[in-house]
């Protein structure tokens, strides 16, 4: 990168944010996962992360928080899965409008789970791959039922890991819809599938079902979750939002992956995610989040970034501006 100028514009033929270089230079390496089936609400974040590529551009390299993380050296590469996300979802849209899968969708059903667990094992594959590689893997989607193979590979790479979820949504469904890889079943299916996760720390939560409130109680020290609603009393209180997050965070463990749902932020920077809910962090209180985990001196060995989606043609794209800053921060925190 000795040429390279971080203060100048991207040039046309250049890598995620605008670097230069190769994949055998850079110390994170993003993996895009195309791939959006089981979206119960509103769909179009297969298309995550080509727009947050593309917005990637736009990002000044010098942050506030975090320096120069562009000398990391990032790379992005990309899942070639659309036609089979397209397909998947075809298939899935009319049990999605009927609300759950009948008796006479034994057979799209299975097809569709098994769609996702192809997704699921190159997902694995690569990013134990990159871990093997003694790199950073961040995954971008796609919904967030993408994040279950790179979760595993970082559970399976060393000591047992802890997942850090930033989310409006705890994620925790048995098989929503009649889909064993729901979107909305990513973190009972981490919970139920990888033991090599001993904690999962939720934070930014506020819109959940009796089921899931039943099902982190069952979990009991294994899942901590901090609801919104909470967190928004106890700084209405004067509780210092630096002390809240630290508290939030203590139990995780040394080993740290972070599944960051873009609508765990406020739904004025994700209008068009998948399932946006009222309130959330703010990007500058996603930012001291971020800060205060890095500051325990804990290890972030993989993150993910999903359910961006890009709005309407025609429209600023907003959600992949926002992405694409969370995204670069998010580059910042692996080792």
């Amino acid at each position: 990168m000795t040429s390279f100028d971080p203060n100048a514009a991207a040039l046309p033929d250049a890598g995620i944010f605008g670097l230069p270089g190769k994949r055998d230079q850079a110390r994170v390496i993003l993996l895009g996962v195309p791939f959006d089936a089981t979206t119960s609400y509103r769909p179009g974040t297969a298309r995550g992360p080509e727009v947050i590529r593309a917005a990637s551009t736009q990002v000044d390299l010098f942050d506030h928080r975090f320096g120069r993380i562009y000398e990391r050296g990032i790379w992005m590469e990309e899942l070639e899965i659309i036609e089979l996300s397209r397909r998947t979802r075809r298939l899935a849209e009319p049990i999605l409008i009927r609300g759950g899968a009948g008796e006479s969708d034994t057979t799209a059903v299975r097809e569709i789970d098994r769609a996702c667990e192809q997704v699921n094992a190159l997902v694995q594959q690569r990013t134990s791959e990159i871990l093997a590689e003694g790199k950073t893997p961040g995954i971008v989607g796609g919904e967030h039922s993408v994040s279950l193979g790179a979760i595993e590979a970082c559970a399976t790479h060393g000591s047992p890991i802890g997942v850090l979820q930033i989310d409006a949504h705890m994620d925790l469904r048995c098989a929503f819809e009649g889909f064993t890889y729901s979107h909305a079943s990513i973190m009972h299916n981490v919970l139920e599938r990888i033991p090599g996760v001993v904690r999962l720390v939720q934070i930014g939560i506020r819109d959940y079902c009796e089921e899931e409130l039943e099902a982190a109680h069952r979990a009991g020290d294994r899942v901590s979750t901090a609801f919104w609603e909470d967190m928004a009393d106890a700084l209405a209180d004067g509780r210092s939002l630096r002390t809240l997050l630290a508290d939030l965070i203590e139990p995780l463990p040394e080993r740290v992956y972070i599944s960051f749902d873009i609508d765990g932020l406020d739904p004025s920077l994700c209008p068009h995610t998948g399932t946006p809910v009222p309130g959330g962090l703010s990007f500058e209180q996603a930012g001291l989040l971020l800060a205060v985990l890095r500051e325990s001196g804990r290890v972030v060995v993989g993150f993910d970034l999903v359910e961006v989606a890009p709005g309407p043609a025609g429209e600023p794209e907003w959600d992949a501006n926002v992405g694409a800053r969370v995204l670069y921060r998010l580059c910042g925190m692996g080792v």
